[in-house]
């Protein structure tokens, strides 16, 4: 079954290992209970994943100001960023979770997609080295991201919170503006993302609509938080 699985992962990225423990590791979820899991290499492909698409978004956008590179990079290197790409790989196919993790729609969960992409990217980078790995990534970024700028990176905050707050609590989010503020030319949102009057998450952007998306996205982490 890892073999068949391995091997099938393998053609999806275009790499063999030679070490196969070390794809294995990087798919075993802690659910699992073997003497290994794929934490350490999260670890790992987290700081790998912050260095590439923080330099594919240095090389990308050279008028763009550090403040929205940053906000960029915050969305991509991100669990909802992560997760996307992984679904793209169809990684929860592939992953190794206990049975009550299994029973727990565990492969098509946000936070283990996004945990599993890590890891293997971390596995692929000790084996492949960095340019590799960094060709990868941003082939992989632009076949998620047909255009990779504010609007497209954003553009799915609002609806995904709608489509989790109604599917929790069969409520819509409500937006609502705390205050606007700063002279005409350079003015700057506060809005607030509430749910059944509980305030979820504050947020402010240069317009209404960026600081509702970046409020959205705070407020899904916070569900997810709580959602374990």
């Amino acid at each position: 079954m890892e073999k068949q699985a391995i091997r099938a992962l393998e053609e999806r990225l275009g790499y063999q290992f030679r070490d196969k423990n070390l794809i294995i590791e990087a798919l075993t979820h802690k659910s699992y209970k073997k003497s290994y899991n794929n934490e350490r290499l999260e670890f790992l492909g987290d700081a790998v994943l912050d260095l590439i698409v923080g330099e594919y978004l240095f090389r990308s956008f050279l008028n763009v100001p550090e403040g929205d590179l940053s906000k960029m990079r915050a969305s991509l290197v991100s669990e909802k960023g992560f997760e996307m790409l992984a679904q793209h790989l169809g990684l929860g196919d592939f992953i190794f979770i206990s049975l009550a993790e299994e029973n727990n729609k565990g492969r098509i969960k946000a936070s283990l997609l996004s945990n599993a992409f890590e890891a293997v990217m971390g596995a692929v980078y000790l084996e492949a080295g960095l340019e590799w790995t960094r060709e990868f990534v941003e082939r992989l970024l632009e076949d998620v991201y047909p255009k990779i700028d504010m609007d497209s990176i954003f553009k799915d905050y609002k609806t995904t919170l709608q489509e989790l707050t109604q599917a929790r609590f069969g409520v819509t989010p409500e937006y609502v503006l705390l205050r606007s503020f700063g002279p005409d030319h350079k003015k700057e949102f506060e809005v607030a993302a509430k749910v059944h009057e509980r305030t979820l998450s504050c947020a402010r952007g240069k317009s209404k609509k960026e600081a509702q998306q970046e409020a959205a996205r705070l407020a899904l982490e916070v569900l997810s938080k709580e959602n374990g």
